[in-house]
């Protein structure tokens, strides 16, 4: 029963995961049609709200016993934590807008690393070996991913640092996400973060956006985005999570990775090459590095 509870973990979780890696790819084809990032990030939250808004509606009449409502104190802590998932959305989107995918995923992956100066800053302590020789590996997987070493490729360095700060602020939206509010419900969770991001991507939104707002973004890519982005993801990996343990459900949602660039790859025909593609398994195995358990029983 146990191993059919992990395998169903697995499961979930490396779906979610899928989720989340194909999202770019259509973020990068509504730009194609000449959609802003204002009204792919502002679309993708309010029908990501609309859509929780509903699951939420549907476990409180389908629920045998009463479900725990959120606090005042839960909403404003879960609203400030999705202030960063706003974040994340608006800086990755900004970042594939001026780099190719396969990059700006990599770029994201520096959460390995920037996790651990985030943990060492907080909890004041050393990280352990384990976790230093997967943040080398992860810095060496991202030399060889970004194809630096080729003189010919140049990237924007607007990208560069989009994708930079997206890395910063998916770093804090993991971390507070495992430690905010954790006694109720996970689409409790979602629409309140969700409620928090949607301020961000509004106030971004009105900073930028200079034409009139195409509204039918809302059923050309809307839908598809909150499905892969707000909805499918948060749901699944919250009820995979539990059944798999971080360990295991890190190095399973690992699979965001190439399965963006994999994406990217057939839809849009952008090159991968050997070295890159050396360079993404490099990070892929410190993922594993970081989360698998070396202790003897």
């Amino acid at each position: 029963m146990l191993k059919n509870n992990t395998l169903k973990g697995v499961f979930l979780v490396a779906i979610g995961a899928a989720s989340y890696g194909m999202l770019a790819t259509f973020v990068k084809m509504a730009y194609g049609e000449g959609y802003t990032t204002a009204e792919v990030t502002i679309s993708q939250f309010i029908l990501g709200i609309i859509g929780i808004l509903i699951i939420n509606a549907f476990q409180k009449a389908k629920a045998e016993n009463e479900i725990v409502k959120a606090t005042s104190k839960n909403i404003f802590q879960l609203m400030l934590a999705g202030t960063s998932t706003g974040l994340t959305s608006v800086f990755y989107y900004m970042t594939v807008k001026y780099i190719p995918i396969s990059i700006a995923i990599v770029l994201l992956m520096q959460t390995v690393w920037i996790g651990l100066l985030l943990e060492m800053f907080l909890e004041k302590r050393i990280p352990s070996k384990q976790k230093i020789v997967a943040a080398l590996i992860v810095l060496a997987g991202t030399l060889l991913a970004t194809n630096i070493f080729k003189n010919e490729i140049q990237l924007d360095w607007k990208g560069l640092v989009f994708g930079f700060l997206a890395a910063c602020s998916f770093t804090t939206t993991m971390f507070t996400a495992n430690r905010v509010a954790l006694g109720i419900s996970s689409a409790q969770r979602s629409l309140y973060m969700l409620l928090g991001g949607v301020v961000i991507v509004f106030t971004f939104g009105i900073a930028t956006q200079n034409t009139a707002f195409n509204f039918t973004i809302f059923l050309k890519w809307g839908i598809i985005l909150s499905l892969f982005g707000t909805i499918i993801p948060p749901i699944l990996m919250n009820a995979g999570f539990p059944l798999t343990g971080i360990g295991l459900g890190s190095i399973v949602s690992a699979l965001e990775l190439p399965v963006s660039v994999l994406m990217a790859y057939f839809l849009l025909h952008e090159k991968v090459d050997l070295v890159q593609w050396i360079g993404i398994l490099l990070i892929i195995l410190a993922i594993i590095i970081m989360n698998i358990n070396f202790r003897k029983k």
